[in-house]
């Protein structure tokens, strides 16, 4: 096979669609479909929803794995392709070396392979090769008797114009070849990197900095296993060493490694050179071998950890997204604050700004009473049914401030304490400035937070999600692999509940499967321009919105009110005509069988299939029908706060609070239990029985009782537990 050739066939999609169907445990006729519908542009929700013939119903869970998968195949073959073109470049590559790299499917041994060829810093070893030391490393590496004595066999190697004075030299420079050409050896690297892994990662604080870095004391004197590390334990430790607090190293087993790497290099005891030999090796291990192994295990531990932690963040992110919305009520937004006080604003059920103010009912003005005067105006006026409270400086005060107005006026509203994490971030935003282009950046927050109660996906998809404060280490890991993850969460969500396509904002269109930033803002122009869209198949008026792109989004858009009935459905207008169908057979019109479970029970799906529609879309589609519009998410609920309980002063151990899940780690959960600082709930406190991991046993935004364990002021911590028998 030629080197063209070798280079051509790299990526075979069989092979990759194999691999993936064992990790997926589906046949791979269902992997090879989704890639192919994958490459021809379609997006995840949509072959999800839309495309389950094709793919045998496979899920947005197995699609995105399908996704990375294939992604990650690609890289390979990439990495493949340069390898290849570099090792043939030298006229170094043999049959044996091609099929090695061809048929390795680990990047890690991939780089092993490559080590010997690749282009290297001027070396030792490369040093003492200019000097003609080569010839007398291979005498080394051979391991043979000598014909003749050794220092007339070093003495060959003698030349001073060279810079080798003497056979010390000649002998020394010789063993630097011999240690690199050990170091390279694929099988010895492979051999060290499984050695390191049995190791002990080991941390400890550097000399003058345990004042100041009392964030990490844990890891002052910290040792364990390599291989059993958590992740958030070594993400917080390497932010330790990047802060300048710790050291953290891979601890060597010496006693191991040592004794097993000279038996394995040193094959003959009797050789002439075995006492220099017998040196090399501990300088091949110390120099070359222990520092890549270490620094190979430090990656992987680093990919991991990233891995896990992006994971986590996605989660929770998820989960707060798909927190349950309050519903088109007249909402009151309210951002505290002390000294340039409360801002107010309100919005109508749409979602529209209607007015704002701003109120002092705290300290330093304590002006209740024409605080009390002023918001209970805004109630009345616009017949406010929520109050949102961000949960930010102040909140706790506010809280306090309202519910004694919503009681002394015996106001049927609702308060509710919302997460305002991001929304400084958002009210300073060119999207808001767009949107509120004359109002105040503090009332731009008071009005995000109002969305945040009424629809918490259609706010949310407006703010950065790394800065909503739900993840774990998030600015420590990976930043295109967290973006690309959250996005995904954001795309899932967004096309899980569907859009309205004459409410929303070009922020959430943006995430429809198929839309993007740009169609988003087209829509909304013509929207603003010709008025409602009443019919779905409208958007293809909207300029350079293609057939493409309507296939893709069409499905998860909605239209309230408009002439197709089936338009403001999860049922796509491919798909119409099979409704139409199953009118025609019950002698009814389509708008009979929306939301019609007695007429709809009356069909089988198996009457509906033919050659251009299967089960699979027959039956979603009697499922949507059933319950055209169905939100996924919860039902809405609210949590109670202790009205005595506002600071940290006022926590006793052994009280029982209720309070929300703000964010869910690998090592607990955190608790907004109303002080203005998190409790802890450790991953021991979680249940009475053992927990393996958090998120099985809550989710952010959950509604949670909990115990007080532990108060320490000075460290800002407290320590909660959800068991029953504390």
């Amino acid at each position: 096979m030629t080197a063209s050739n070798t280079l051509d066939s790299l990526f075979d999609l069989s092979d990759v669609a194999t691999a993936i169907a064992e990790q997926l445990s589906v046949h791979p006729n269902q992997i090879r479909k989704a890639i192919e519908l994958l490459s021809d542009g379609n997006t995840v929700p949509f072959i999800a929803r839309y495309r389950k013939e094709a793919t045998a119903g496979l899920d947005e869970t197995a699609l995105r794995v399908i996704d990375d998968a294939v992604e990650k195949a690609r890289e390979l073959a990439s990495r493949k392709r340069t390898v290849l073109k570099t090792i043939n470049e030298q006229g170094l590559l043999t049959e044996k070396l091609r099929d090695a790299i061809l048929k390795c499917d680990d990047r890690q041994q991939l780089e092993d392979l490559y080590s010997p060829f690749k282009p290297k810093r001027r070396t030792r070893a490369a040093a003492a090769r200019e000097k003609g030391l080569q010839p007398m490393a291979d005498i080394l590496l051979q391991q043979q008797q000598l014909r003749e004595p050794r220092e007339r066999t070093l003495q060959k190697f003698v030349n001073s114009d060279l810079d080798v004075p003497d056979t010390d030299a000649a002998l020394a420079g010789a063993c630097d070849i011999v240690a690199e050409t050990w170091a390279d050896t694929p099988e010895l690297r492979h051999w060290m990197h499984e050695r390191a892994q049995r190791g002990r990662i080991v941390a400890a604080v550097k000399r003058g900095k345990k004042e100041g870095g009392e964030r990490f004391e844990m890891y002052f004197d910290h040792n364990e296993r390599a291989d059993r590390v958590p992740s958030h334990r070594f993400l917080a430790m390497k932010r330790g060493e990047a802060e300048g607090i710790l050291r953290v190293k891979i601890a060597p087993d010496e006693d191991y490694v040592m004794p097993r790497l000279q038996q394995r290099l040193l094959r003959n005891p009797s050789f002439e050179f075995a006492d220099a030999l017998m040196a090399t090796v501990s300088d091949c291990y110390r120099r070359l071998l222990q520092p890549t192994a270490e620094s190979t295990l430090m990656q992987q531990l680093s990919t991991k950890a990233e891995a896990e932690a992006i994971a986590v963040f996605a989660k929770n992110m998820r989960e707060l997204l798909m927190a349950a919305p309050a519903g088109p009520l007249v909402t009151i937004g309210l951002d505290p604050g002390f000294r340039t006080g409360c801002k107010v604003a309100v919005i109508d059920g749409t979602g529209k700004f209607l007015d704002h103010a701003t109120i002092f009912p705290t300290a330093p003005r304590n002006d209740t009473a024409g605080a009390s005067q002023l918001l209970l105006n805004l109630i009345q006026k616009h017949g406010a049914q929520l109050i949102a409270i961000g949960n930010g400086t102040a909140s706790r005060d506010t809280e306090t401030f309202v519910a004694a107005l919503l009681k002394n006026h015996d106001l049927q509203v609702t308060k509710v304490v919302v997460s305002e994490s991001g929304a400084s971030v958002y009210s300073a935003s060119e999207l808001a400035i767009s949107e509120y282009p004359e109002l105040d950046v503090t009332v731009r927050g008071a009005i995000s937070i109002a969305h945040r109660l009424q629809d918490p996906l259609a706010e949310l998809v407006k703010i950065d999600p790394k800065a909503i404060g739900v993840g774990q280490y998030q600015h420590d890991v990976n930043q295109p692999q967290l973006k690309k993850a959250l996005d995904d969460v954001v795309e899932s969500c967004v096309n899980s509940v569907g859009v309205d396509v004459n409410m929303a904002s070009p922020a959430l269109l943006s995430h429809v499967a198929g839309i993007g930033p740009t169609l988003a803002n087209r829509i909304v122009e013509y929207r603003n321009e010709n008025g409602a869209f009443t019919r779905r198949k409208e958007l293809l008026d909207v300029p350079k919105l293609g057939s493409k792109a309507f296939e893709q989004s069409a499905g998860f858009l909605r239209i309230q009110g408009g002439h197709e009935p089936l338009d403001n459905s999860a049922v796509h207008p491919e798909s119409y005509a099979v409704v139409k169908r199953m009118a025609v057979q019950l002698n009814v019109t389509v708008g009979d069988l929306i939301g019609n479970a007695a007429l709809i029970s009356q069909l089988s799906p198996q009457g509906f299939v033919d050659g251009g529609v299967g089960e699979f879309t027959v039956t979603d589609i009697m499922a949507e029908l059933k319950s055209p519009g169905r939100d996924p998410r919860a039902e809405f609920k609210v949590a109670t706060f202790a009205e005595d309980v506002n600071q940290v002063c006022d926590l006793t151990v052994g009280m029982k609070l209720e309070g929300v899940v703000t964010n869910v780690t690998h090592f607990g959960a955190f608790v907004d239990i109303g002080v203005h600082q998190d409790g802890l709930i450790h991953i021991s406190q979680l249940a009475d029985h053992f927990v393996k991991d958090p998120s099985q046993e809550v989710s952010v935004g959950d509604i949670v009782k909990v115990t007080v364990l532990e108060i320490d002021e000075a460290r800002k911590r407290i320590s909660l537990s959800r068991k029953t028998q504390v």
